[in-house]
């Protein structure tokens, strides 16, 4: 297999991971353990992994002018950017999360013309507004199956999550140019436990591990070391072959893996507002990432 069928293969397998993750996080929160309390198990089982992993790696010093945009990443990427997801996840459904998560590369691009100054064009502006106006619909009118308890508000919150995740990926973006991944994801986990130690401590505190069954552990396990600390190496992978663009291109699966696994497990159910709001934000995607034809 070539290295870009490798990479395709590793990008897939990353979209793959995170639509059961969707299903698999709802199985866990907030019955066993609370958002917060998960939150912490995540990002503190993740970071001992990446420090372990960090001593493969080269051996590089990061620049103490480059520690502020870590701890930037760190805020954006790891504290904002889980908390406000498991904490939607908790509220909403499976699919509506894994739809609204679409969303991330038209906030990318709002952002990179807000903050990078790139030059937007009317097709594009065209496709943010569907995007956006697919998001606010499902975010509305989104109502779902199971413990969805309160699916506005986390429909909100996951939107908030996508929005953070944008700014993540434009900070982070001249640390990947000037260090090797392992050379500063390790600061990013550390800086993001201290950030997320405040709140998710009590709700850690909460857990009754004596009474989790078998399952709820494997699941646990499952986000820390796959949707985690996995999914971040088959990036690395995938981004060594592939373009930016292209690899951001699979998050739009994620819906797709997200939908089949939660209904096939009677999760969740396909709605007319899901499907509508799905469609809306599909176009808007592709627009938004479309190429321009070269004249």
């Amino acid at each position: 297999m070539s290295k870009r069928n490798w990479a395709l293969l590793a990008a897939t397998m990353v979209s793959v991971i995170y639509g059961i993750s969707f299903t698999v996080a709802k199985d866990v929160m907030p019955t066993y353990v609370k958002p917060y309390g998960f939150i912490l198990l995540r990002v503190f089982g993740a970071t001992i992994l990446f420090w372990l992993v960090s001593f493969l790696g080269p051996k590089e010093k990061i620049n103490r002018n480059d520690f502020p945009r870590i701890i930037a990443a760190a805020f954006f990427g790891v504290a904002l950017n889980m908390l406000t997801f498991f904490k939607g996840l908790s509220y909403t459904s499976p699919i509506s999360s894994a739809v609204i998560m679409v969303t991330t590369p038209i906030i990318v691009l709002i952002l990179s013309a807000i903050i990078m100054k790139e030059r937007m064009e009317v097709r594009k502006i065209i496709g943010i507004l569907l995007g956006l106006f697919g998001t606010g619909f499902l975010i509305l009118y989104g109502q779902s199956i199971g413990n969805a308890t309160n699916a506005s508000l986390g429909n909100f919150l996951v939107f908030i999550n996508a929005i953070s995740y944008g700014f993540y990926l434009i900070v982070v973006k001249k640390l990947m140019d000037k260090y090797n991944a392992f050379t500063f994801v390790k600061w990013i986990y550390t800086f993001g436990l201290l950030m997320v130690i405040p709140f998710g401590w009590s709700e850690y505190q909460e857990i009754q591990w004596q009474t989790l069954p078998v399952v709820i552990l494997w699941e646990i396990g499952f986000v820390v070391v796959f949707t985690t600390f996995m999914t971040y190496l088959l990036n690395l992978v995938s981004m060594r072959e592939l373009k930016p663009t292209t690899v951001a291109v699979f998050i739009y699966l994620q819906p797709l893996f997200a939908t089949i696994f939660a209904m096939s497990l009677g999760k969740d159910q396909l709605t007319w507002v899901k499907m509508v709001s799905a469609t809306l934000i599909f176009v808007g995607v592709y627009l938004v990432t479309k190429k321009a034809k070269s004249n």
